[in-house]
């Protein structure tokens, strides 16, 4: 695997990882929730984990493609985890906005 599919495929699994609480209705994409729908803090949190996970794999890859990991300061996490909040933006949207006009639409 080359470095630039390496960065294409971390990108394509980040906006991936990002969109997902706001499209699935179970907890960690296993549990019922008991009240129906996913409250706002478990799709925060999922939202969170999924961007640790995220950058567990940046860091497999990068090990992977170089050999070493090289140490990052607070600012690229800063950088990285605004970048994750962009890429939730399309799933976000859908949920709390588009979602109500399809349904209504349907019915």
């Amino acid at each position: 695997m080359t470095t630039g599919n390496a960065v294409w495929l971390l990108v394509a699994i980040a906006f991936l990882a990002a969109n997902l609480p706001w499209l699935s209705e179970r907890v960690f994409f296993i549990l019922r929730p008991g009240q129906g729908e996913k409250r706002a803090w478990q799709r925060w949190l999922e939202w969170l984990v999924l961007y640790v996970i995220t950058g567990g794999v940046a860091i497999g890859l990068e090990q992977k493609l170089t050999g070493e990991r090289y140490e990052q300061g607070w600012e690229f996490y800063a950088a990285t985890l605004c970048l994750f909040l962009v890429f939730a933006l399309p799933g976000f949207i859908y949920r709390h906005d588009l979602r109500h006009h399809f349904v209504r639409r349907m019915s």
